[in-house]
């Protein structure tokens, strides 16, 4: 199939890509590369089926020229991500997370094209049920972050219910894995990891009692992948996780080479804090027959080995 997956230069997105063209299909990038990055798809650079294009889904005329190719689905990652720079700046979150998905979506409309809308976990309120978060748990916008991407939902399924296109959203909860950035706007675990490989501090905001059920990237690509290609997952949202969560103080004791070097700071954004997210994933287990293969510990362990031979990364 001729496939496009926006934001495909970014960490999740050049997973969803590496797979689909392992898969044998025909696959556009479409990035502005202001959070995806030109390295993470070095490798697919010689791949006759790979393409990469350079733009903004806010381009209205970029899109239909890229559209002149018919895309069979169209996986949409591109967004804006950061919690914090959402709170600093909400008019650029709201621009690209939501007028962005509008200007996807009219287009997907106008050629039938199968959209897969990738959202967070972050949309969540905390949940105090042991099973974990369902798509029926509660939701909270406590940032301009997780608002943009509930609007960006909503629009999506819109369209699955006034026009009815094809159309999945997606709340993949903490991912983390290779190519993942880890500096400051990073996840959590690269962050920890290279400041334990750099022997710095690891700095944990507020008590560090919050919790976080983490995904590794290729079981998230996996699951994003499985959505585009099921019938059963339009006009559903699913979740995905490992099913399991631990508190940041312990996952920076599993990290760390010396306790001693574990910090606790003040948060930069305590208002927008989920206290705990933990995943239930059943729904994308009956309906995709999806379910996480990599435990935290083996995904750890592949994630430190990745950052300690790309240290630049």
């Amino acid at each position: 199939m001729r496939i496009l997956v926006t934001g495909g230069a970014g960490f999740i997105g050049r997973w969803v890509v590496k797979q689909l063209l392992e898969e044998g299909h025909q696959v556009t990038a479409f990035d502005d590369l202001s959070n995806g990055r030109r390295e993470n798809i070095k490798e697919f650079s010689g791949n006759p089926a790979f393409r990469f294009i350079e733009g903004d889904i806010k381009d209205q005329t970029a899109l239909k020229d890229i559209f002149m190719e018919n895309f069979a689905i169209v996986y949409h990652l591109a967004a804006s991500i950061n919690v914090q720079d959402s709170i600093d700046d909400p008019r650029t979150t709201f621009s690209n997370d939501v007028e962005g998905t509008f200007n996807l979506l009219e287009i997907c409309r106008e050629q039938s094209t199968k959209i897969v809308f990738m959202s967070t976990c972050m949309v969540y309120d905390r949940s105090q049920n042991e099973n974990g978060i369902s798509e029926l748990s509660p939701v909270k916008p406590a940032s301009p972050y997780a608002a943009s991407k509930l609007a960006g939902e909503a629009l999506t399924l819109s369209y699955y219910y006034a026009y009815g296109l094809p159309a999945v959203v997606l709340r993949p909860f903490n991912t983390y894995g290779p190519f993942q950035k880890s500096g400051g706007e990073g996840g959590v675990v690269t962050i920890f990891i290279k400041q334990a490989l750099s022997g710095k501090e690891i700095n944990i905001y507020g008590s560090g009692a919050q919790t976080r059920d983490l995904l590794f990237v290729e079981d998230c690509a996996r699951f994003v992948i499985r959505a585009g290609f099921s019938d059963q997952a339009n006009g559903e949202i699913l979740n995905a996780g490992l099913g399991e969560d631990l508190s940041i103080n312990q996952l920076a004791a599993l990290i760390a080479n010396d306790p001693e070097l574990i910090k606790h700071i003040e948060h930069i954004h305590p208002q927008s804090e989920i206290q705990k997210l933990k995943c239930n994933y059943a729904k994308a287990e009956k309906l995709l027959s999806w379910r996480p293969d990599i435990s935290l510990e083996q995904g750890l362990a592949l994630t430190k080995a990745w950052i300690a031979e790309n240290p630049d990364l």
